[in-house]
């Protein structure tokens, strides 16, 4: 094993689709880090395996912001106002319903990696440097290494060991700009076509552990690296 970066950033998504809540140390667990996508708003009528209201259908979710709090969550509106995520008047506003689940309600994995080389080499076709928030990263790795070459092994940061399963396939939700909710598609358009439609890496936890930011992140040596 050698070292091939740090923890940069951590996020967590305390209700699926708003805004990221930073944080500087964690516990991760099986399920992925405490607080993680534990909540979710399900769009009322919907039938499909996938029922949740999401960015998609929303950008302005981006702009609305959930903070943990004992015992529940806390969501800041666009328009300053703060509600209980249980409070009847956030799920009117938002037309949806809200839904606890106890291990998280992931897309795909119960953890995301993004590097920081993946965003220069995104920022040299884009013209610009994106915001790490467009790829909603539960952690941001401060490397000059590929994270394609992580995949199908295990890096570890700090006490958390990954298993790097799987490069993530993006949709349209790259395309909201974090800050503003409006979508500028030319960042899918630039993943589309120059990386094969995937930025970022989906991994499972296979040892829990805390994980703060500058703890370092070791991976396994590569052919032709040296220790």
């Amino acid at each position: 094993m050698i070292t091939v970066g740090r923890v940069a950033a951590l996020y967590r998504y305390p209700v699926k689709s708003m805004a990221a809540e930073p944080v500087d140390a964690i516990e991760v667990s099986w399920h992925g880090l405490a607080g993680d996508r534990r909540w979710g708003f399900v769009r009322p009528g919907n039938m499909s395996g996938f029922p949740w209201l999401t960015l998609r259908e929303r950008n302005d979710l981006a702009r609305y912001v959930p903070r943990l709090a004992d015992p529940g969550v806390v969501v800041r509106t666009p328009s300053g106002t703060s509600y209980d995520v249980l409070d009847p008047e956030l799920a009117r506003e938002l037309g949806g319903i809200p839904m606890k689940l106890d291990r998280g309600t992931f897309d795909s994995a119960p953890i995301s990696l993004l590097t920081t080389r993946a965003l220069r080499d995104l920022a040299a076709l884009v013209g610009e440097t994106p915001d790490p928030l467009r790829f909603r990263p539960n952690v941001v790795i401060e490397t000059d290494e590929p994270e394609e070459a992580w995949v199908g092994g295990s890096v570890t940061l700090g006490e958390v060991r990954v298993r790097a399963d799987r490069r993530d396939r993006r949709c349209v939700v790259v395309n909201v700009d974090p800050s503003t909710g409006r979508r500028t598609p030319q960042t899918l358009r630039a993943i589309a076509t120059r990386r094969g439609n995937t930025f970022g890496v989906y991994g499972s936890v296979e040892l829990p552990g805390r994980l703060a930011i500058g703890d370092p992140v070791t991976a396994a040596a590569r052919p032709g690296t040296c220790c």
